[in-house]
């Protein structure tokens, strides 16, 4: 096992260890300033328990290495809004009135616990993070390696699913909630980062049913239904998945509303169905007329709009800014071949 103090030496080997700040956290926690995310130098210098003093000289031997990391110096008219937005309203402790200051990232504070020989506190996290090192990296691999390029794609995706999902969008709710300047930024980059969870979700489940060879005899199935077999069928499906209460509406009492269920949950789910050839598109109109259905009118906690096509640019807006769920040919085809429905987990 490798000695913490090589941390000391080896800028290489603080780079590979630099992603694991929760370390800090595990031997004593580090207090942030309001915006969630940044420590003073004065807060740094606190949580490693020596002078302010010795903070600032690792910073001016070791800037450029600490600056790739997260540390930033605010001057002139970014310092006064950092300050308006985050230190107006501080307890007394914190810097008011300064020509510049320093912020510190996480990554940056990791950083200076293996560039800080003089604090018992710094050869805790340097001892901690080395000891999680080598425990990751000497514990068996106990997944065999897949000889299937398939599998190998859908492991991926669900690893990388679960990470969005679990870690990476929760990350972005807090940081919201606590951003302020930066907020419409991390909205759209948070939207962006959920588009791509729901992607791949998508493509993992066309993974799973080509795998399983059930994919043409879905689409067979489906390409050969009237709309009133694929109400049916998509009623069958909410059952399958533990809806209650489904129902199939009678066409001329249905309001845009095809199918109506309760989740296992307690939710109520409302369902259009479209059955429409590969080449057409669902258009806004129709959208339109559903999610006033499904949202002014019957106020149902799941709204479901299921089509044998794809949907165009407008009604993907549509259903956007109104809450639907699109279920496009595609995820129809994996979720009557067994995949669960994202919408109504």
């Amino acid at each position: 096992m490798i000695n913490e103090s090589a941390l000391l030496e080896s800028k290489s080997l603080r780079s590979s260890v630099l992603e694991r700040t929760d370390v800090l956290d595990r031997v004593k926690a580090l207090s942030l300033l309001p915006d969630g995310m940044h420590v003073t130098t004065a807060m740094v210098a606190a949580y490693f328990e020596v002078a302010e003093t010795v903070i600032n000289n690792l910073l001016s031997r070791h800037r450029q290495e600490l600056e790739s990391n997260g540390l930033r110096v605010l001057r002139g008219s970014d310092l006064r809004e950092f300050q308006e937005l985050n230190l107006s309203s501080s307890p007394a402790g914190y810097p008011q009135r300064r020509s510049s200051l320093a912020l510190w990232s996480r990554r940056a504070v990791l950083n200076v616990a293996m560039l800080l020989r003089d604090s018992e506190v710094a050869r805790q996290v340097r001892v901690y993070l080395l000891d999680m090192e080598y425990l990751a990296r000497t514990q068996p691999v106990e997944n065999p390696v897949p000889t299937d390029l398939g599998a190998l794609d859908g492991r991926i995706d669900q690893r990388l699913t679960h990470v969005l999902g679990k870690t990476v969008v929760p990350m972005f709710n807090a940081l919201i909630a606590s951003a302020g300047e930066h907020r419409r930024e991390l909205i759209e980059l948070r939207q962006d980062i959920e588009h791509v969870e729901r992607r791949l979700c998508q493509h993992h489940r066309r993974i799973s049913f080509l795998e399983e060879g059930r994919a043409p005899e879905v689409a067979a199935a489906l390409k050969g239904m009237t709309w009133q077999a694929l109400e049916r069928h998509v009623a069958d499906l909410l059952r399958r998945d533990g809806c209650t209460d489904v129902v199939v509406r009678q066409a001329h009492k249905d309001r845009g509303i095809d199918v109506t269920a309760r989740t296992a949950e307690g939710r109520t789910v409302a369902v259009q169905c479209k059955n429409h050839t590969s080449r057409r598109s669902i258009r806004s109109a129709d959208m339109q007329k559903f999610a006033g259905a499904a949202r002014a009118v019957d106020r149902v906690d799941v709204a479901l709009f299921v089509a044998t096509c794809n949907f165009s640019s407008e009604a993907q807006a549509i259903a956007k800014l109104s809450g639907v769920v699109m279920v496009d040919g595609h995820d129809l085809e994996a979720w009557s071949a067994g995949a669960p429905l994202r919408g109504l987990r």
